[in-house]
């Protein structure tokens, strides 16, 4: 990093909020992606007038900056591509208000998920995106990345709980969009744009949240499917049924048989595992709705049906889909874990896709997800320092998009694009799509300064 803009950063946020010392760096040139760049040096702003210096400095000397989070996503939307600035959020982890009578938090992007939550609770109140790595994701990556999670099918991801931001431009101007009103169409739906956005229109220093009434019941089943049709069926007809499960999850069988040889949870091996959850609050009220989601199971020809008759059976019915990252984690050298939603109907036709091209490509995939949005997660296992293999999972990742794209799907669900899908964004998108998503990109961002090489939005 040139004297002169360090010298300048130091005058923004301080010496102790500066750093461009090689073991930082290294830090900052990965996040949960294979992806790997450093960056030239790093800050923690304490504010927006902080950022929004930064932002003016950058943009005069055109230096790339990267807004950064807690560094977990999965699509290298937080990798310096090309050097530059990382603007590290974390400092800026306030709470700023909750009002329960408005249903509606105001925090800073640097507040973990799991904090807000834990705030939230005495009540009674939850966030309910809920994505995975909500014990250390921040609410800032979370809007970047429309983050969603296990209860997207009943709850929806953050777009829709976002009432608005303060957003710091590329030319350092600080921006307020949206209202804390509950509905609000005055004007362009500026606060929709930037949420999903990546980093690359601007800087959420500030976000106001709504949030929900916690149920305070739950009711738990899980069945077993021989046949991937069965259970693409028995998932498309709960969802049309009238009922509306919090969670409603799949466990393919590669996973399963993965699972078994890591644990002691011996589960059936079966083509499909479905999970659900229904929630309300009252017992009757989730019990209702749990029986109609056996019915269908029933239906549908299921091997097994099993209903947690108090919590403790509840959590060992979960046990098995939140021990399945971290199973095939540990399986071999390196995973790539894809993001992949097609339509509910699909779901049979993709997992039967999914299997052959592992097959083709001579790989292990074992998939999981949320087959209640058909937001399903294929993770690739392979041995990282095998080229041969490499290039194999290159591969198998293209066809899994291009399989995605023939079920009428998208490229991703909720982990985002940014450098691993960058290259595919013309499948799913056409030409005009495209040159209007990069038109917005240079509109407010002419010099390119922010998160460039993300989304394919370069020209």
């Amino acid at each position: 990093m040139h004297v002169k803009i360090k010298t300048a950063l130091i005058d923004i946020v301080g010496a102790e909020n500066f750093t461009d010392d090689l073991i930082d760096m290294v830090s900052y040139s990965y996040d949960g992606s294979q992806h790997m760049h450093r960056p030239g040096c790093a800050v923690w702003p304490d504010t927006s007038q902080h950022v929004s210096e930064i932002l003016m400095l950058a943009n005069a000397e055109r230096v790339p900056v990267i807004p950064r989070g807690a560094g977990t996503g999965l699509s290298g939307m937080a990798i310096p591509a090309k050097g530059g600035i990382v603007l590290d959020l974390s400092h800026m982890n306030k709470i700023l208000k909750i009002s329960i009578e408005d249903r509606l938090a105001v925090v800073q992007p640097g507040v973990v998920y799991a904090d807000l939550e834990k705030a939230l609770t005495p009540y009674g109140f939850f966030f309910p995106p809920d994505p995975a790595s909500g014990k250390v994701a921040t609410l800032g990556g979370n809007v970047a990345t429309n983050a969603g999670g296990l209860k997207g099918a009943k709850y929806g991801t953050t777009r829709d709980y976002v009432l608005g931001i303060q957003v710091v431009l590329p030319d350092g101007r600080i921006m307020r969009t949206g209202s804390k009103a509950m509905k609000s169409v005055s004007g362009y739906d500026l606060t929709r744009l930037f949420v999903g956005s990546e980093g690359t229109l601007g800087v959420v220093t500030e976000i106001t949240l709504k949030i929900n009434p916690k149920p305070t019941a739950t009711s738990t089943a899980l069945a077993t499917v021989d046949k991937l049709d069965d259970a693409g069926r028995a998932v498309s007809q709960i969802m049309y049924s009238g009922i509306i499960p919090s969670a409603l999850e799949i466990l393919g069988r590669h996973t399963i048989l993965a699972i078994n040889q890591d644990t002691d949870l011996n589960l059936p091996e079966v083509d499909a595992m479905l999970l659900v959850e229904t929630d309300g609050y009252t017992r009757e009220e989730t019990n209702h709705q749990i029986q109609k989601v056996i019915d269908v199971f029933a239906e549908n020809n299921a091997k097994e049906i099993k209903q947690a008759k108090t919590e403790e059976e509840a959590v060992e019915l979960w046990a098995a889909r939140k021990s399945a990252y971290g199973v095939l984690a540990r399986i071999r050298t390196h995973f790539v874990l894809e993001d992949v939603t097609v339509p509910m109907a699909n779901i049979a036709d993709f997992l039967k896709g999914i299997e052959a091209i592992a097959k083709a490509h001579n790989l292990q995939i074992a998939t999981f997800g949320h087959a209640g949005d058909g937001n399903l997660h294929p993770q690739i296992l392979y041995d990282g320092y095998d080229p041969d293999e490499v290039k194999r999972v290159e591969a198998a990742s293209a066809d899994l998009f291009r399989l995605a794209i023939d079920l009428e799907g998208t490229l991703t669900g909720e982990h985002g694009i940014g450098l691993s899908k960058a290259p595919f964004m013309t499948l799913e998108h056409d030409p005009v799509a495209m040159d209007v998503m990069q038109t917005i990109k240079k509109t407010f961002d002419p010099n390119n300064i922010l998160n460039p090489g993300k989304m394919a939005l370069d020209r």
